[in-house]
């Protein structure tokens, strides 16, 4: 009695040509910090997602000029800047988007009331060092490009 191989998975066959777990990883993360900051960026130009003006600590309101609106254009302009600079140069970029995150995580510490929120942000921020360390192993086997 013959038996026949079980079929390959869908994730089976990504896997198979995404390269190691490593390089999946890679992937997967260069592909949340180049989308997210993007969106979030753009969105503090739109505020849909929420009212991002409500986000910024008084204490770093009066130190910026302008209104918390124009603050938050600014750093609309920064995010969109850092997920793109981790779409072209993933080792820096999420470099950047850490320090980033690490000034956002003071923020809503010195805001309060937002130690969730600090604490996601800070789980985001090991994870964009992770990609950081994942881009410095070279080549990356599953797209063929420098990292």
């Amino acid at each position: 009695m013959q038996t026949k191989a079980p079929r390959s998975s869908a994730i089976d066959r990504w896997s198979s040509r995404a390269g190691s777990p490593a390089d999946q990883a890679f992937l997967l993360l260069r592909t949340v910090f180049t989308v997210a900051p993007i969106a979030f960026g753009l969105d503090k130009f739109a505020n849909l997602l929420t009212d991002w003006p409500g986000y910024l600590a008084p204490f770093v309101d009066r130190l910026v000029p302008g209104t918390a609106q124009q603050a938050m254009y600014a750093v609309g302009v920064i995010e969109i800047a850092a997920g793109l600079l981790v779409a072209v140069r993933p080792r820096y970029g999420a470099l950047v988007v850490a320090a980033w995150l690490a000034g956002i995580i003071v923020n809503l510490l010195l805001l309060g009331g937002y130690y969730d929120v600090a604490l996601r942000d800070f789980g985001l921020l090991v994870a964009a060092l992770a990609l950081s360390r994942l881009a410095t192993a070279g080549r990356s086997a599953a797209s063929g490009t420098d990292r």
